[in-house]
């Protein structure tokens, strides 16, 4: 096996124990629980899928950006939630109830959204992609579904293991993800570089502003549920968005540099976001009799 297998494998493993780490704390009704709550489901759905399509369909036309560019910016807000923006959700105040169900519901649905989406915006604009959807279910069902139900399951019938292994196993994760990103970073150094002043990065911080702005905005009345919901629509899942972008441009690294700088402007633009809101959980925890 060589090091150009080892990597995605590596990178793969690392979000998948994301996601069970998530579902060590979590329950069956926690990951069901927006099934219950059909309005906050279509709120999500408006908010990530929708307005955020719209939006880059929108700086995508505004932007004199490569096309490889372009499409990146639709996949990603076709795109579910990241494995690795849960852990931050929830400890800017998020429910895990929410923060889990939105990851599993958002994940399925894309089974459906991810194709459906780029055939329409494909025949709009005549750009000639698809996107099976058998690639899309393989990357959720294999990264999302399959690790939240084996958490779920350790939290069902062993819940003194879960609480053990939770935080090394989530520590382990975003360890092996630094250490795997590491080697792909090098090799896709020139890319990244050339995005800088080509107005690539201003159209990912614009993005994610406005992806803040919208979840929070749509997120409800429940200041919690709003926290997630921003999060979320501000970062989107790399691995469905690189599988989007490659079914166009199977050869073209800008694609992969653009999923990159996305996943480090969306966590950089946060960082104030994320820290208000957990100023204000912790206040409003406070202040709880």
């Amino acid at each position: 096996m060589t090091l150009a297998q080892v990597i995605p494998m590596a990178i793969n493993l690392s979000m998948g124990l994301m996601v069970l780490a998530l579902g060590l704390h979590a329950t069956w009704s926690d990951a069901t629980s927006l099934v219950r709550n059909p309005g906050l489901l279509i709120r999500s759905f408006v908010s990530m899928n929708v307005l955020m399509t719209i939006v880059a369909v929108i700086m995508a036309l505004v932007f004199n950006l490569h096309p490889a560019v372009k499409l990146a910016l639709v996949a990603l807000a076709l795109s579910p939630v990241p494995p690795i923006l849960p852990g931050k959700q929830t400890k800017a105040g998020g429910t895990t109830s929410y923060t889990a169900s939105l990851l599993a519901s958002m994940a399925v649905l894309s089974i459906v959204i991810v194709p459906l989406g780029m055939a329409l915006i494909s025949q709009a604009f005549d750009l000639g992609v698809s996107v099976p959807s058998g690639k899309i279910a393989s990357i959720v069902f294999i990264g999302i579904i399959v690790p939240l139900g084996i958490g779920l399951l350790i939290r069902q019938f062993a819940p003194i293991l879960a609480a053990k292994i939770d935080r090394p196993l989530s520590l382990f994760a975003t360890v092996l993800l630094i250490v795997a990103f590491i080697p792909v970073l090098i090799k896709i150094w020139p890319q990244l570089m050339a995005m800088v002043g080509n107005g690539t990065l201003v159209a990912l911080v614009v993005f994610a502003l406005i992806g803040v702005a919208v979840g929070h905005w749509l997120g409800g009345p429940v200041s919690d549920d709003r926290t997630v919901l921003a999060l979320a629509t501000s970062a989107r899942h790399p691995g469905v968005a690189m599988a989007i972008a490659a079914a166009a441009f199977p050869e073209e690294r800008a694609v992969i540099a653009v999923v990159l700088w996305h996943l480090i402007v969306s966590a950089i633009v946060c960082i104030p976001y994320v820290k208000r809101r957990t100023n204000l959980h912790k206040a409003s925890q406070a202040e709880a009799p």
